[in-house]
């Protein structure tokens, strides 16, 4: 049986290993996970996110570098999944909310790909609310 939510699995696994102090995490590869981690390292919340080879029965994976402060705690603190299969979150882009007042972002999936809300109100486009990070 396949997985319902990839996107929610691939935030939980990240969630899981900044908690846990570890360095990375591999999450299995589609063309809207790495989006949406290119997203999360051009804000700053993650090192580096690139694609590898997996082990010969599984396919490709996305290794996922966490990154951390000079204490050693996560930058990524918080992550939430906003619209999941069974509830679809759609907003325009004046709808887009803040986050803790503008010091997190929302991951949208728009027309013009996947964006941060701040790129999607400069470009005028709404979207489907993937996630918030702060």
């Amino acid at each position: 049986m396949g997985m319902t939510d990839p996107i929610a699995d691939m935030l939980t696994r990240i969630r899981n290993a900044a908690r846990a102090r570890h360095e990375s995490v591999a999450v299995p590869w589609s063309r809207t996970k790495e989006e949406i981690a290119k997203v999360l390292v051009a804000e700053g919340f993650l090192l580096e996110a690139r694609r590898i080879k997996g082990k010969e029965w599984s396919g490709e994976e996305l290794l996922i570098q966490i990154r951390f402060d000079m204490e050693k705690q996560p930058i990524i603190s918080g992550l939430k999944r906003i619209s999941r299969p069974g509830r679809r979150v759609y907003v325009g882009s004046e709808g887009i909310p803040l986050i803790r007042g503008g010091l997190g972002v929302n991951i949208l999936s728009t027309s013009r790909g996947i964006l941060v809300d701040r790129e999607a109100k400069k470009v005028n486009v709404g979207g489907e609310l993937i996630c918030s990070v702060w």
